[in-house]
């Protein structure tokens, strides 16, 4: 017998999480449906992890009233789900006359979306606010309210909190058809089927063929690619704020970012491309994006680079967000085409969301026993000695550091494991272990082990991020776990 839900939400990326966390609030029962093997693995992982300040985009358009929404919500969910996050601020350099007047435009655009604390500099101004920026800057615009997150723990921390609320969470479900009985919706991976009263379609890349599926509304997602370069935490050219230069006509630009765990990021490109699961970069690029940033930042440097990617961002041809009941399916909402701002909008939009389930017909009775908040997640990286003493007393774990780069111990690690994170990439974007100076060549078969004692799953049978992306392959013949075997890796 099928489980039945009230409410299923496709997709586990950021505009899917915050839907889920929001409808836990009320006394539901909802589904988050994610075809990868964990959340966050799809757009979101590749987020450049800005929060924008309000001026980049009309009041005019939706994904411009959400933005400015969502930003003032982050205070918030930090205090309650315990994020990297930080209010650094943005600032966009003007190199010219002409330049400048582009910059007095989107000041004025953001006066009129009532961005906080938006400011019109000269070059002292914005060399006073950054000292690193390239000295020709004539002026710029200085948005205190925009900030900088880490996408990927955003999401954890919202599919968490969730969770915790009564949401089930599951993956490795990817929707390839479904059907309506009566007042419900039928809606199957392969052999494995749900039943729901309310559809969200929260699919990222794959919203059109979600759609399709179920006979709703019929759109293409155009698939946009960024590709982007990650420097050392020592880099000399890490800002205090994010830098954007003036934006084109299709794309923000090519910026300097300090991310909220103190590395440096470079990027992203903008380009449009017929496959969505092209992640590929290019030497091209590369110097495109190296040639923006020292415009920005002189001091920016090649030997700096630990680790290069690419994301793909859905975009529609009206270049907004489509959010909507649809008017050819009942109980169906669209969330598609949610690209940048869309990580800013994200709790705006989980708001939205909710309103036009209400305006459907769903019934919204809140839970009294709804908690917002989750437990702070110990990272010994961000703690005194006392404090790391103490934790050692409780759990001798956290004296083992297994990722020397990013400060990460074997307690932190089984701790993302025992949260259901058993992959490599699961494992590294909820502690950060792999992502430093060597990219995981000290700590990558530490973590394999880890995984493989809590889980019981076979070293070999271990994937990076699902779907047959082994890490080992060959004979393993005797190993061990423990390291005591013959067998080789």
């Amino acid at each position: 017998m099928q489980d039945s839900f009230d409410v299923a939400v496709i997709g586990a990326g950021v505009t899917g999480a915050a839907i889920a966390r929001r409808l836990s609030e009320y006394k539901l029962d909802v589904a988050l449906l994610e075809k990868e093997c964990d959340v966050s693995f799809g757009v979101s992982k590749a987020n450049s992890g800005i929060i924008h300040g309000g001026f980049h985009h009309s009041g005019s358009t939706l994904k411009g009233r959400l933005e400015i929404r969502g930003n003032r919500m982050f205070d918030q969910l930090e205090n309650e789900l315990h994020f990297p996050f930080r209010r650094c601020g943005i600032l966009i350099a003007a190199f010219s006359t002409e330049e400048m007047k582009q910059v007095e435009s989107l000041y004025a655009q953001g006066v009129a979306n009532q961005a906080i604390g938006i400011e019109l500099c000269n070059s002292d101004r914005m060399l006073a606010l950054e000292p690193k920026l390239n000295h020709d800057v004539v002026g710029g615009l200085h948005a205190p309210s925009g900030g900088i997150i880490e996408p990927y723990r955003f999401v954890f921390a919202l599919v968490e909190s969730a969770l915790k609320n009564g949401v089930r969470l599951i993956t490795e479900f990817e929707v390839d058809r479904a059907g309506r009985t009566g007042d419900l919706y039928d809606i199957y991976a392969g052999d494995r089927g749900i039943k729901a009263r309310y559809v969200v379609n929260a699919a990222g890349l794959f919203a059109d063929k979600v759609s399709k599926l179920f006979g709703a509304e019929e759109y293409t997602i155009i698939p946009r690619k960024g590709e982007e370069y990650l420097m050392d935490r020592e880099a000399a050219a890490l800002p205090s704020r994010v830098i954007f230069p003036v934006p084109s006509r299709v794309s923000k630009g090519m910026l300097v970012i300090p991310t909220a765990e103190g590395t440096t990021m470079l990027g992203p490109t903008a380009e449009q491309t017929g496959d969505k699961t092209d992640v590929s970069t290019s030497e091209e690029n590369f110097e495109r994006i190296f040639y923006s940033a020292r415009r920005l930042i002189p001091s920016v440097s090649e030997r700096d680079i630990i680790t290069s990617f690419a994301g793909v961002r859905p975009t529609l041809p009206e270049n907004d967000f489509f959010i909507a009941v649809s008017e050819r399916r009942p109980h169906f909402i669209q969330a598609a085409g949610i690209q940048s701002p869309g990580l800013t909008a994200s709790p705006a939009i989980a708001d939205y969301v909710k309103d036009l389930l209400k305006r459907d017909g769903l019934v919204l009775e809140e839970d009294p026993h709804y908690d917002p908040e989750i437990e702070p997640v110990q990272r010994i990286r961000n703690l005194d000695i006392e404090a790391i003493d103490r934790l050692i007393e409780r759990d001798p774990g956290y004296g083992e550091i297994i990722c020397r780069c990013e400060s990460v111990s074997r307690a932190e690690i089984i701790d993302a494991v025992r949260k259901g994170h058993t992959t490599l990439d699961g494992v590294k974007f909820y502690t950060r272990a792999q992502m430093g100076r060597c990219q995981g060549g000290f700590c990558t078969f530490r973590i394999l082990k880890i995984i493989s004692e809590e889980t019981g799953i076979p070293i070999d049978r271990i994937t990076k991020r699902g779907r047959g992306s082994y890490i080992v392959g060959g004979r393993i013949g005797d190993f061990d776990v423990a390291g005591a075997g013959t067998g080789r890796v």
